[in-house]
């Protein structure tokens, strides 16, 4: 799908004064640079709406040239738009800016530092604008680069730039899932952090902390994330730039999240949905970053209808933004994916799902290697969706084959999680668990049982044994059990002791246990206790009335519209709250 183009109404006049310099581009090409850069971009920006990408694209490959259309801040929405057109068309000019600006570092090491000075802010804006459009790649090539020039002269400015630069970096290397590198990013800007220290100088610190709480999440490190999400919250101050404080604040919100805060992580999203909304405009691609969290916030207190909308307006933002085949519109076609799965997982109607994950996965392999890690979750999204379709098949050979095509991704997946975070991961052991589900729809129940039996083991030692991913995985194990495996005694002791976890976590209205009920009620038909079936039926019952009454149908963004408190309020409440609860684990 092509970026469609953003609202762009200049006066007729200047627009038909506009056309004419495009239609004498030819002769007029060398005049057009000399514009200021808001006349010079809508110069290019004609060029784009008419189609002329090859003649574009040899204008943007031009380090000069694009360094300049960068100053047009107001035209940065539809930047983008051109941008990904000519990525789309095979001018891989994202690569060509990134190798022009390595070779100018390199010409210039011996420069006066001013000539240095300038060309690292023209790198930051440069990979700042590469990230944003999710070329992590060609961006992490500009901020090393920049890295090497902050590091020419062992002096307190270029120490400021260099930890600048580390957060840049550490961001793309934390988007690519390069977190090995990550963590040597944070390393080297705690030296130069220290240098400034020992010199009596402090440089914010928020940013850092906040990539890094974003690495230590991706990994699966919750506890750990959870501290210096905390840390980086202690250091949000008045004049930080807005976009800092909102990133800071989605990241704490899902570290939140994975550690059950959900009261916490409910008042740093909204916050962070609103400041963005308001600074940014509902059009941007910041905005539609915080929509992505908000709806893991609802999917995880189990508001799923909630999340489906949101994650549809994240998609919808980013695809308006930079068209289809872009890193940041595959994962926003993951999660809405994920959130549909869950959300039809009882009507069985997973069309809608399958189209985004497939979507998500086509772009993917379109501009990644086969073995990024970026492809795990989305094939796993992809596997479980087959395998509910394949169940529902009357079709025995096209069951067969969806259930064959379910394992492959499952196994792929498997390997590109163990490959990346090792055996004792909860990533891992979340795929673990998908492949016994997956075993136990194969009939394969030894198999099953084996993978289940991980999952629980691995995720209780990370976890704990009253997490809402351990429920997950006992449910699973106990219904292999009921339905397959004819182990009663067993199957019940773990209904039971999911339910308990699912209702300590989320209450009495909790989706999932709408399974555990359904399947306490077939173990006792099946051993006769007739006097439980009776019972669960009740309780089966009075479930679904609260569900009705617990969920309507409201606008999620209604609440986030305006915010009752200021960031300041936002952040001395959650440490407030933090020093009362005492250390975090």
């Amino acid at each position: 799908m092509a970026a469609v183009e953003l609202e762009w109404i200049p006066e007729t006049l200047y627009n038909t004064a506009i056309s004419a310099v495009v239609d004498n581009y030819t002769r007029s090409r060398r005049d057009i640079r000399s514009l200021p850069e808001n006349i010079q971009f809508d110069v290019y920006y004609k060029l784009y709406q008419q189609g002329r990408l090859c003649q574009l694209g040899s204008e943007f490959c031009e380090l000069e040239v694009f360094a300049k259309v960068l100053r047009a801040l107001d035209k940065r929405h539809l930047l983008h738009h051109c941008f990904q057109a000519l990525m789309d068309h095979g001018v891989k000019v994202a690569s060509v800016l990134a190798y022009s600006f390595s070779r100018r570092c390199s010409y210039i090491a011996e420069s006066d530092a001013a000539v240095k000075e300038k060309a690292i802010q023209v790198g930051f804006v440069l990979g700042g604008f590469l990230s944003d459009a999710g070329w992590y790649s060609d961006a992490e090539k500009v901020f090393l680069s920049c890295y090497q020039l902050c590091t020419i002269h062992d002096e307190m400015l270029h120490w400021f730039r260099a930890v600048e630069c580390c957060v840049r970096l550490l961001h793309v290397r934390n988007g690519n899932c390069k977190y090995h590198l990550g963590e040597e990013t944070f390393k080297l800007a705690q030296t130069f952090m220290d240098k400034l220290s020992t010199h009596g100088q402090q440089a914010n610190k928020a940013a850092l902390y906040g990539e890094l709480c974003a690495l230590l999440f991706a990994k699966s490190h919750y506890d750990e994330a959870y501290k210096w999400c905390i840390e980086a919250m202690k250091e949000i101050t008045a004049g930080l730039p807005v976009k800092v404080v909102v990133d800071v604040l989605r990241q704490a919100s899902k570290a939140c999240v994975v550690k059950r805060e959900f009261k916490k992580a409910e008042q740093l999203i909204k916050h962070a949905v609103y400041l963005a909304r308001d600074h940014f405009g509902s059009k941007h691609p910041k905005y539609s970053d915080t929509l992505l969290d908000y709806g893991f916030y609802l999917l995880n207190v189990d508001n799923i209808c909630q999340s489906v909308a949101i994650y549809q307006a994240a998609l919808d933002i980013r695809q308006s933004v930079f068209g289809g085949k872009n890193i940041h519109v595959a994962t926003a076609h993951e999660d809405l994916a994920y959130s549909s799965y869950v959300h039809q997982y009882s009507s069985g109607k997973f069309d809608n799902a399958l189209f985004h994950a497939e979507r998500a996965i086509g772009i993917i392999t379109h501009i990644l290697p086969e073995d990024h890690l970026l492809l795990a979750s989305s094939k796993r999204v992809k596997a479980l969706i087959l395998e509910e379709i394949a169940i529902d098949c009357h079709n025995k050979e096209t069951e067969q084959r969806l259930l064959q095509e379910a394992h492959d991704l499952h196994l792929s997946s498997l390997q590109l999680a163990k490959k990346a975070f090792g055996e004792f991961n909860v990533q891992t052991a979340k795929h673990y668990g998908n492949l016994g589900r997956l075993y136990q729809s194969m009939r394969k129940f030894k198999e099953a049982e084996e993978m289940h039996i991980k999952a629980i083991q691995i995720k209780e030692q990370l976890l704990g044994q009253e997490d809402y991913e351990v429920a997950l995985s006992v449910g699973h194990l106990a219904s292999l059990y009921n339905y397959d495996m004819n182990q009663y005694e067993n199957a019940e002791k773990l209904y039971l002791r999911s339910i308990a976890i699912g209702k300590k976590l989320f209450g009495e209205g909790y989706s999932g246990l709408e399974y555990d009920y359904r399947g306490l009620i077939k173990l006792y038909n099946s051993i006769g206790n007739y006097e439980k079936v009776f019972e669960y039926h009740n309780v089966l019952s009075n479930w679904n009335r609260l569900r009705d009454r617990q969920y309507s149908v409201t606008d999620a963004l209604e609440d986030v519209n305006t915010s009752p408190q200021s960031t300041e309020e936002v952040v001395q409440s959650f440490l407030i709250s933090q020093n009362a609860e005492g250390p975090s684990c």
